[in-house]
């Protein structure tokens, strides 16, 4: 019995089905299409954002670049290649036999450093092939920076009596003056401690864990102590600079962010570092330069006030606003800063100048001329 044939019905049913399945696959494919457009225009945004990023770390960056830098230059990498190649896999660089390679340069050791001279000698005194007698026809040298261990040592002061066998008055040489009265630091030793706890930011306890691993056994509330101590025998040369500063007629300053521990809560609070700089030799003043900190527990504009409290005229500083109150006296006046003014300026004209970009940039080259100009002159 033959098949009976597909009716005209069929047919239409056929085809209407392979259109909608066609139609689908458009819509299927005009959605991956704008999918991937998406994509694409949020790689090149995120590419243009680390592009403006790094260039800043680099202007900022000196010698080699910081890991965080290099961080950021594979990931624009990446996003460089996935956003040519269209697809979310990379493949694998292939390195020719005739690529030129790299030669590191040889870096010299600072020649200001003491030096160590060790002489190595061949362990024999002839020919170890003929036995000949050997002749010198030069040498090899090669430098490596060594570190001599800081050792603490202790310093015995012995003063000797004698008395006069006719008088029997007792002769002994006066005590030497302490930086501390009944203390066991010399000056030297206050100084690291200082230098350790303010220069490096090294707490009294991990002082303590570093001193007692080379046997100087000392508590950590000696040293917080002993710190006060010297900050004390420092606090008048301090206040005599800062009352030199303010008789200046030209300031900078500026802070930074410090974490101060806050006892009884285990975290620390955002303090802030000041600096208050005097130095006009630039501008062929002979006064000597004069700096000085100031540490306050917050980033308040009334730290400034009362730092700067007798000071009349001008202050550099950069655009925080806690500065505004300042200047409202009029004794002090504004001194703005172009270089943070062309920094951000620069940040955009680097990546995509405009006419009011260039326009500024010239005007702030312009303004550094003239300022050269007047130095050199």
């Amino acid at each position: 019995m033959s098949e009976q044939a597909p009716s005209t019905a069929d047919f239409l049913a056929r085809i209407a089905s392979l259109e909608a399945a066609v139609a689908a696959r458009d819509i299927t494919i005009a959605e991956r299409d704008e999918q991937l457009r998406r994509e694409r225009a949020e790689a090149a945004l995120r590419i243009q954002r680390l592009q403006l990023r790094i260039d800043r770390f680099n202007r900022k960056a000196f010698g080699r670049s910081s890991e965080k830098l290099g961080q950021m230059l594979l990931e624009l990498e990446d996003l460089e290649t996935d956003f040519a190649a269209g697809a979310p896999e990379a493949g694998l660089a292939i390195v020719s036999d005739t690529d030129k390679v790299r030669v590191l340069p040889v870096r010299k050791l600072n020649p200001n450093l003491p030096r160590k001279r060790v002489l190595r000698e061949p362990s024999c005194a002839c020919c170890p092939g003929c036995g000949g007698a050997l002749r010198a026809m030069g040498e090899d040298s090669d430098e490596m920076l060594d570190l001599v261990a800081q050792a603490w040592q202790v310093i015995e002061t012995v003063r000797p009596k004698y008395s006069c066998r006719t008088c029997d008055k007792i002769i002994q040489a006066p005590a030497p003056i302490k930086a501390i009265a009944r203390g066991k630091l010399s000056y030297a030793a206050l100084a690291h401690i200082m230098m350790a706890k303010w220069g490096y930011h090294l707490p009294c306890y991990r002082q303590t864990q570093m001193m007692a691993a080379k046997g100087v056994d000392i508590e950590r509330s000696t040293l917080a102590r002993s710190a006060g101590y010297a900050a004390a025998l420092l606090d008048p040369i301090y206040n005599r600079i800062r009352e030199i500063g303010r008789t200046r007629t030209k300031l900078h300053t500026d802070d930074t962010r410090l974490p101060i521990l806050a006892p009884g809560t285990g975290t620390t609070h955002k303090g802030a570092l000041w600096i208050y700089v005097a130095d006009d030799r630039n501008s062929g003043s002979l006064e000597p330069p004069i700096a000085w900190y100031r540490a306050t527990m917050g980033r308040a504009g009334e730290s400034v006030m009362s730092e700067l409290a007798g000071f009349a005229g001008t202050l550099q500083a950069d655009g925080f606003t806690g500065y505004n109150q300042i200047y409202r006296g009029g004794a002090i006046r504004e001194a703005a800063c172009l270089a943070h003014l062309r920094r951000k300026i620069f940040d955009v004209h680097d990546s995509q100048p405009t006419e009011l970009s260039t326009t500024a940039m010239a005007g702030c080259g312009a303004a550094i001329n003239v300022r050269a100009q007047r130095q050199s002159g």
